[in-house]
């Protein structure tokens, strides 16, 4: 047992070793900042709901009583002292051993309840990541910031559609996962834009993706919300624009290259036609940016053409890892 900074206890399960061994049948994992009139009924609900999981707050820097209240109420207190979301989620994942992970948010919006048919999926379908799809229940009575209801169906319409899918809720915080997910996830991402990298890491994987339909309810009054409708927004757009790039750099820069083979088309047409009218090329520097554009777009097409090689190869190298990630769990869970 360790104590932290602020003598909070820190429980990291040592096996009768004295080595550190824990491996979860379901740990639900509460990223935390600032919660303190919420995080112990978020704890309370599950403790009761999964009595054989446990429950793990990740206290990232809060300044109240955060971290002390989870502990009260049952949970395993430990510290991220990085800032942001997603640095919380990557020690979580660095950290934590489990055949089901259900990740929750500490401000009580999301039912525990459901979390029984989410585990059950990821135990008995092999399911590599169930959505909490608030999107398809309550969510747009019950959230009172409006614009955040129309960035939501912004962002999950661009990803279902550059990445080919039908996730119901991009942004939802409450997932749950299987081990081969959590130890083949890179984590990159430092904020709230870590639920977009979640979902698109899913689809390009190819993994078992399932969505349920949860009940969502607004924060109670006195809890506010970390999310910056504006700044996060954006945040999350270009979250979207750069995983694009990294795993579909073919239609990324296919796309550049068929724009500039358009505006080099565009230019070269009326110096074209004056040649074959006259035999004259009196628009020299028309001429010039014709060519220079539609050298461009012969670049970014073979740059796309090259990366996605690339990308092709990561692929086949992450089906070898997912192979030593399921063994690794194998071995680990004969040994308990």
């Amino acid at each position: 047992m360790k104590t932290s900074d602020n003598n909070v206890n820190e429980s990291y399960n040592y096996d009768s070793t004295g080595k550190l061994h824990a491996f979860d049948k379901i740990a639900v994992l509460i990223p935390c900042y600032n919660e303190e009139k919420t995080v112990a009924k978020v704890v309370s609900d599950f403790k009761r709901v999964l009595p054989e999981a446990a429950v793990y707050v990740y206290n990232n820097n809060s300044s109240d009583r955060t971290a002390e209240l989870a502990a009260e109420a049952g949970a395993i207190v430990r510290n991220e002292y990085m800032q942001g979301k997603g640095n919380v989620i990557r020690r979580m994942f660095r950290d934590i051993d489990a055949e089901c992970y259900i990740i929750t948010d500490g401000d009580d919006t999301y039912p525990a309840e459901d979390a029984v048919r989410m585990s059950e999926l990821v135990l008995n379908k092999n399911a590599d990541m169930v959505v909490g799809d608030r999107l398809s229940s309550t969510y747009f009575t019950e959230n009172k910031r409006r614009f955040h209801n129309f960035g939501n169906s912004i962002v999950r319409k661009s990803i279902n559609v550059l990445f080919h899918n039908n996730i119901k809720d991009i942004m939802t915080g409450y997932r749950a996962f299987s081990y081969e997910f959590v130890k083949t996830f890179p984590v990159l991402s430092k904020g709230f834009e870590i639920e977009t990298e979640m979902s698109i890491h899913a689809i390009d994987k190819n993994m078992h993706i399932e969505n349920v339909i949860i009940d969502y309810r607004d924060r109670p009054d006195g809890s506010v919300s970390k999310l910056n409708t504006y700044s996060d927004g954006m945040r999350v757009l270009r979250t979207i624009a750069r995983l694009y790039r990294t795993y579909h750099p073919m239609g990324f820069f296919g796309g550049i290259a068929a724009v500039l083979a358009l505006i080099s088309v565009i230019f070269f047409i009326p110096v074209g036609i004056e040649y074959i009218n006259t035999g004259l090329v009196p628009k020299f520097p028309t001429l010039i940016v014709s060519g220079f554009a539609m050298i461009a777009a012969l670049q970014a097409f073979f740059t796309g053409m090259q990366l996605q090689v690339a990308v092709q190869k990561n692929r086949q190298d992450f089906e070898m890892a997912l192979h030593w990630v399921s063994d690794n769990k194998k071995t680990r869970l004969t040994e308990k």
